[in-house]
């Protein structure tokens, strides 16, 4: 499938996930006001930015901040006394707001002087595909990203706030395990800006293998996957439930909206803007990267071992979200 062809497929998904969420009545004013939220957000904080400096970083700035408003409309939208309601309001703000905090830091220090390098990896796939206008398609890829918070990325919200609903014990094994992959994404984080600090100060260029990166090139990406999975599960028991009241068209697509955020993110952070476009700007300026992807597995945490050349040569091919 071309660059094109795939937009276009994106496109055309984020629709109809939107169309059969805005079809059911109890959702339809919270789909359509996160229509609007969402596209206020990616215009004023992405698009124009991105259109006047030809950076399409700024899409860092309204993706997260897109998450924490859709926490924000389930409180506004659901029943504050529903626990079910709150937790997902709550993950929503709290992986929004934490990814949006370092967005504005960004910003603030002066970070936005040039592209990030996931980035700069896009324009290499514009130009392979023969793309000829990079601010259209910096545009197209940002509003990409705008789609999916008002469809796929948006369904676990609306469905806590369509409903009142207790926590059993799937919901709480799925709390459980949004607060340990939550954990682990920070950690990840703070070990590797620790490592990094170190290493600048020693006046050393190395690779991070300290920590949970001895298991995972990528373990803050593995834990952001994991938080989604666990809000699939989190808010799965209520689409059950919907199963009777709903059409079986309209049901089966929000059903296979759900499960396809985990698909989803998966590809955008392996393949998309995560661990393939680092890793192909980190041979470059790291020279002990490349035994370091020998010996440590590039997205599931694992033992260190020797990968087969299948994950090198996937890894060098950069294969675009699908």
């Amino acid at each position: 499938m071309s660059v094109t062809q795939a937009r276009i497929a994106h496109y055309l998904a984020a629709a109809g996930v939107f169309t059969a969420l805005a079809w059911q009545s109890d959702m339809r004013a919270f789909a359509v006001t996160n229509l609007v939220v969402q596209l206020v957000i990616f215009v004023a904080m992405a698009c124009v930015p991105a259109y006047r400096t030809g950076f399409m970083t700024y899409v860092d700035l309204a993706w997260p901040w897109g998450l924490a408003a859709l926490g924000v409309l389930t409180l506004v939208f659901g029943d504050l006394s529903s626990p079910l309601t709150l937790a997902v309001a709550v993950i929503y703000l709290a992986m929004g707001g934490r990814m949006g905090i370092w967005a504005v830091r960004l910003v603030g220090t002066g970070g936005l002087t040039e592209e990030m390098a996931r980035y700069r990896y896009q324009r290499r796939r514009w130009a392979r595909a023969g793309l000829r206008s990079e601010r259209l398609s910096i545009l197209v890829e940002i509003m990409l990203q705008g789609v999916a918070n008002m469809g796929i990325l948006a369904i676990p919200a609306l469905l806590a706030a369509a409903g009142s609903r207790s926590l059993g014990p799937v919901e709480i094994v799925a709390l459980v395990v949004w607060g340990l992959f939550y954990g682990m994404e920070s950690l990840a984080d703070w070990q590797k800006a620790r490592f990094g600090a170190l290493s600048r100060q020693q006046g050393i260029r190395r690779s991070c293998d300290v920590g949970l990166w001895r298991f995972s090139r990528h373990p803050n990406y593995f834990g952001q996957w994991m938080q989604w999975n666990a809000l699939i599960l989190l808010v799965l028991p209520t689409l059950l439930d919907r199963r009777s009241d709903t059409s079986i068209v309209v049901w089966i697509i929000t059903l296979v909206g759900l499960f396809g955020i985990s698909r989803a993110l998966y590809n955008t952070l392996v393949y998309y803007t995560g661990a393939v476009p680092a890793e192909h700007y980190s041979l470059k300026s790291r020279s002990d990267y490349a035994g370091y992807q020998a010996v440590t597995s590039r997205f599931f945490p694992a033992p260190r071992r020797r990968l087969v050349a299948t994950e090198r040569a996937d890894d060098e091919a950069g294969q675009p979200l699908h």
